[in-house]
């Protein structure tokens, strides 16, 4: 049986390159699995799915080795479940050389995929790596620079306290409460849990 799985991290993400590619190899709609969902661990709905139904000699095709996942380790300790635990075979599209189809499982064929995967998998992660740092390193720059992160403090009304007060002795509802304050229901709520807690 042929399967094949895709994996964009948002919703926003297109999976029409994906979707188009897996297509030339004959794989039936039904047999497609598609997650819209991160790739730091297998945790993910469809992919549990698909891994469930797969069976000695099936193949998964996938378009890239970064759409299996991201974590280096893992990429490698799910390869293996796939191919040396189950007997299926991988191919990923956009890198020819990641074929277990070897003709007669030729032991030569295999390897060269591991030493690929092993090569490319610590690529990936080096790289996402070498990113986190440079973000790591544009945050702490810009906190020297006095930018400053996250939402803006609200200003609250004077009256926020009194308001506050008669929210706590029921006097008046937290609909009327947000309306005269000026804020969302959510920050209603931390504002009297933290006045609460004073």
């Amino acid at each position: 049986m042929i399967y094949a799985y895709i994996r964009v991290s948002t919703k926003q993400q297109k999976i029409d390159r994906q979707y188009e590619e897996i297509k030339e190899f004959n794989v039936e709609d039904k047999e497609i699995y598609i997650d819209t969902e991160s790739g730091k661990d297998f945790d993910r709905t469809n992919y549990q799915k698909l891994f469930k139904k797969l069976k000695k000699d099936d193949l998964l095709i996938i378009k890239s080795i970064d759409r299996l996942g991201r974590n280096y380790q893992m990429i490698l300790e799910e390869w293996a479940r796939i191919t040396k635990t189950i007997g299926a075979d991988i191919k990923v599209i956009d890198m020819p050389l990641l074929d277990t189809r070897i003709e007669g499982k030729n032991l030569v064929g295999k390897f060269i995929s591991d030493i690929v995967l092993q090569v490319l998998s610590f690529v990936a992660e080096n790289e996402r790596n070498n990113i986190k740092q440079r973000q790591a390193e544009g945050i702490r720059i810009a906190k020297e620079k006095g930018i400053k992160f996250g939402r803006p403090k609200i200003t609250l009304p004077s009256k926020t306290n009194e308001i506050i007060k008669k929210y706590i002795n029921k006097e008046i509802s937290n609909i009327e409460a947000t309306k005269i304050i000026g804020v969302s229901r959510g920050t209603f709520f931390r504002i009297v849990k933290e006045y609460k807690n004073k």
